[in-house]
């Protein structure tokens, strides 16, 4: 049983960081296969995350959502931030599927998009580029960029002066020049250099 996880969220200068972790079972890849057309989630359309992000919520074996704020990134980094957001998707993938009585292999095995894996008890390895490649990360990927977007989006009714609806926090020039103008808004990663 191969769980894919991902996150979303290292590169901006406000809001948390999100991981996803998705196992998609058999059933999941013979209902749904190539015909969702998986990839990259900065790849697709938003339109097209979207459906695929309901898909796989519904669909998928096992699925859950890790966080870390903007406060634990400036407390310990974004890298460790990131690890940890992937253990909490872990952590929370394993406590839905109980919750829900659905059956998970003992030997689950895991892949992680990137240079780095989490602190975790299955195997897991770190593969550059598996959001391309691997469609349970490719699916987990899709559910952190469309969760993490949606708490940007919910963020920017609080702070409409920042724009959060429109580059999620990310580095812009519109963002940098908002903060140049106005200051750290309350969801600010200090830590980082704006």
């Amino acid at each position: 049983m191969l769980c894919g996880i991902d996150e979303a969220g290292r590169g901006p200068l406000a809001g948390p960081v999100c991981a996803a972790a998705v196992i998609l079972g058999d059933d999941f890849l013979r209902k749904n296969g190539l015909a969702l057309a998986l990839d990259d989630s900065k790849k697709l359309s938003e339109k097209k995350r979207q459906q695929l992000n309901r898909v796989i919520q519904i669909e998928a074996l096992a699925w859950g959502i890790g966080w870390v704020s903007h406060k634990e990134i400036d407390r310990i980094n974004i890298l460790q931030a990131s690890l940890l957001a992937m253990k909490r998707a872990y952590e929370n993938l394993l406590k839905k599927a109980a919750k829900k009585n659905t059956p998970l292999a003992q030997n689950i095995s895991v892949i992680v998009d990137g240079l780095h894996a989490p602190a975790i008890p299955p195997p897991c390895t770190a593969l550059v580029k598996a959001d391309a490649t691997v469609q349970e990360v490719m699916a987990a990927s899709i559910l952190a960029k469309c969760a993490r977007d949606d708490f940007m989006e919910k963020a920017a009714l609080f702070y409409p002066d920042y724009g959060y609806d429109k580059h999620k926090g990310y580095p812009t020039k519109t963002h940098r020049e908002t903060l140049a103008r106005l200051g750290p808004s309350p969801i600010q990663r200090l830590s980082f250099r704006f």
